[in-house]
């Protein structure tokens, strides 16, 4: 899943969002906080639809700043090792006229029933990465 917008910004000024997982709450779609974040390693915290609390783990594999961050969801012994087998996050920046062309993917391996389900698996991760776009043009727009 993958999903582009140019942002009428800097590079640098959108990587110092990017790149601080305090920061997701402001434009990562469903995120309510995050806790034990460093540089390396955060946990988001989420609502779910039931009203749950709903924490995922994440560690960052690449960072080349001010134009790739790529991170990992950890989804071993999570909620989530039942659907997934590995889901990767990566945002691109480059400069273009007008500002930034920002590029966010998500790149999702099910695992159990999930891969029986590809178009409602592949439309959620859509979502959640359009929601992500959006945050950010809303955060710089």
């Amino acid at each position: 899943m993958r999903r582009e917008t140019v942002v009428p910004r800097a590079a640098e000024e959108i990587w110092r969002v990017i790149n601080d997982p305090e920061q997701l709450p402001r434009w990562w779609p469903g995120v309510t906080r995050v806790e034990e974040a460093t540089p390396e390693t955060w946990t988001t915290v989420l609502t779910s639809a039931k009203g749950k609390a709903v924490r995922m783990d994440y560690t960052r594999v690449a960072a080349d700043e001010p134009s790739r961050l790529v991170w990992r969801q950890e989804v071993e012994q999570s909620p989530f090792e039942r659907i997934l087998a590995e889901a990767t996050t990566s945002v691109d920046l480059s400069p273009t006229d007008g500002g930034t062309l920002v590029v966010i993917a998500l790149d999702q391996k099910p695992r159990g029933w999930a891969r029986f389900a590809p178009l409602q698996f592949r439309a959620a991760g859509t979502r959640q990465v359009q929601g992500a776009v959006d945050g950010l043009e809303r955060l710089f727009g």
